[in-house]
């Protein structure tokens, strides 16, 4: 049974990643902002206490590490955390890891679409030009840089996810938004561009990939997409969800959630994941609508 850390595993993408890891047979230690009781392989360790990191590291041994530990909420009031986290923090843990006398197979950091940014349509592939809108964009792609000088060290993949959801995942996010809207028969919704389309993944298909990725020979220093491919704009996923759940929503833009010069279109080019991985048949999105509406944004 080979063994892997996960930062971050008690995050939303931590708890599907743990459980499609170990279904594949995987052992599964953790790093966290907390460790539960019922985790005795998970410790919480910050990623800037280097002594601590090094020591859990150390402890563990993996054979693989999924790093997803980061400051992800695009509108998190403290700028210098998205630095100190995403940057330094990964910083660490990679020296972390060079310093084991039996480096990892693979180590994966999660980056993000978001060094795209909003200004470039159409379908973008791992070439396109990075062009970051935000601190938390500018912290993912520093990240990346940095990890360019581990790639003598460390077995690094960087992966872009694009937009991607499921149950469990913070009501701060635009589907999750919605789907409480449409849970609570809400009456209104206030919303940015309804009009602009986006790719939207679920977290079950983002978590597999994140595990063929780890399971695959992948030479140093992959960067891949993350996506589904395709394109639903939000007056789309509303016209969804009203389906299924059979309730209608007067849903109205509020100036303040609208981005200025924001791209019609952006959607993931997935050409380089299937070639890496093999055929990639993520679920459509009203599936992932239905199983959200179903079981509530709360539960994991």
């Amino acid at each position: 049974m080979k063994r892997a850390l996960i930062t971050g595993i008690n995050g939303f993408t931590g708890h599907y990643l743990t459980r499609e890891l170990e279904r594949h047979g995987w052992e599964i230690w953790g790093l966290g902002s907390q460790a539960e009781n019922h985790q005795p392989r998970c410790r919480a360790v910050d990623l800037l206490d280097i002594s601590a990191l090094n020591d859990w590291v150390g402890e563990v041994q993996p054979q693989a590490v999924v790093h997803l530990a980061a400051i992800a909420f695009v509108a998190h009031s403290d700028a210098k955390a998205f630095y100190d986290v995403n940057l330094v923090g990964t910083r660490n843990l990679l020296a972390a890891l060079a310093g084991l006398a039996r480096a990892p197979e693979r180590v994966l950091l999660a980056s993000s679409a978001n060094i795209y940014g909003n200004t470039t349509g159409g379908a973008l592939d791992e070439t396109t030009v990075p062009n970051p809108a935000n601190d938390y964009a500018v912290s993912k792609l520093s990240m990346e840089y940095m990890a360019r000088l581990w790639y003598d060290k460390l077995p690094i993949t960087l992966a872009r996810p694009f937009n991607y959801t499921g149950v469990g995942q913070s009501g701060s996010f635009l589907l999750p938004k919605i789907v409480s809207h449409f849970q609570r028969k809400a009456n209104l919704i206030e919303l940015g561009n309804m009009d602009v389309s986006r790719d939207f993944s679920d977290v079950r298909d983002v978590v597999s990939a994140y595990r063929r990725l780890l399971e695959s020979d992948l030479a140093k220093g992959e960067v891949v997409n993350v996506c589904s491919g395709r394109l639903v704009s939000l007056r789309e996923v509303l016209a969804m969800a009203e389906k299924i759940t059979g309730h209608s929503m007067n849903a109205v833009t509020n100036p303040a959630f609208v981005r200025a010069n924001e791209v019609q279109s952006l959607c993931g080019d997935a050409s380089k994941l299937n070639t890496l991985v093999g055929s990639w048949s993520p679920r459509p999105l009203y599936e992932t609508l239905e199983w959200m509406l179903s079981t509530g944004t709360e539960a994991a």
